[in-house]
């Protein structure tokens, strides 16, 4: 079997970044045509045999869902939904997931979609739907726990900001490589990030009102923010021990073409 026999299994995601091909000797060759430019290269600009094979659809109902409660809790003003803030003093189990959902204001809100609905993409892209729920509810919920054990008994714990900051590290991870340029992508855009999400989380530390001020009102931001983070890593790092059956399976059938050469 030749080499490119195997180009399809050693490197499945090529068909991404087309027009690309193998020539004879093991070099790259680049194709253009009349269409290709920089419009051609972007989501929008691709057409759909280009684009990924996973359809995403779960980061649209995780964003619904956070605004539909922020609708009944702050238009339709439901005290049911007062229920599933995070009170510290004395908090339900439930209240570290569903506190993941809920926000102070619209600034607090709009930002956080903004940018669960990037890095929401990309992993669910990369991942699945299945892995974007359970990243979203561990690093969001692991947020809250962590602020729940550091910040006083009379905080309160509303907003995403924390299973955003996961979002954005495992988004980082699993497109990670060592070209300078994808690291100084990530050095400007985390940047970014930090500095939307912290505004937005500093306007939703006032729903407490003074019992979130002073040295408080810095920590739950920090502290949210950074353990979300954190949990991100860890979960990627966790992954990544895992042997994946589908790449063994692969291995497995190359190295057994190869022998019956």
């Amino acid at each position: 079997m030749g080499l490119a026999g195997t180009r399809s299994s050693i490197f499945p995601k090529l068909n991404i970044i087309a027009p690309l091909s193998l020539g004879p000797h093991g070099v790259f060759l680049c194709r253009m045509n009349k269409r290709s430019d920089m419009i051609s290269e972007l989501e929008l600009g691709r057409p759909e045999e280009r684009r990924g094979h996973r359809r995403v659809n779960g980061i649209f109902w995780i964003l619904l869902l956070n605004l539909g409660i922020y609708v009944a809790d702050h238009l339709f003003q439901m005290r049911e939904i007062k229920a599933l803030y995070l009170y510290h003093s004395w908090p339900s189990w439930y209240q570290f997931v569903t506190a993941t959902f809920c926000h102070a204001n619209w600034n607090h809100l709009s930002s956080n979609l903004f940018f669960l609905y990037i890095f929401g993409k990309l992993v669910e892209e990369e991942e699945g739907n299945f892995a974007l729920w359970i990243s979203y509810i561990l690093t969001g919920a692991g947020a809250n726990v962590v602020s729940w054990l550091v910040l006083p008994r009379a905080a309160v714990s509303v907003g995403a900001s924390g299973a955003v900051f996961g979002l954005f590290a495992i988004s980082v991870l699993v497109k990670m490589s060592w070209d300078w340029r994808k690291i100084l992508e990530v050095l400007i855009l985390g940047q970014f990030v930090i500095d939307k999400v912290m505004e937005a989380a500093q306007a939703s530390t006032g729903l407490a009102g003074p019992l979130m001020r002073g040295s408080a009102l810095q920590n739950v931001n920090h502290i949210a923010h950074l353990s979300g983070a954190l949990i991100g890593v860890a979960l990627v790092l966790l992954i990544g021990k895992i042997p994946s059956p589908s790449a063994g399976e692969d291995l497995k059938t190359i190295k057994d073409k190869d022998t019956r050469k």
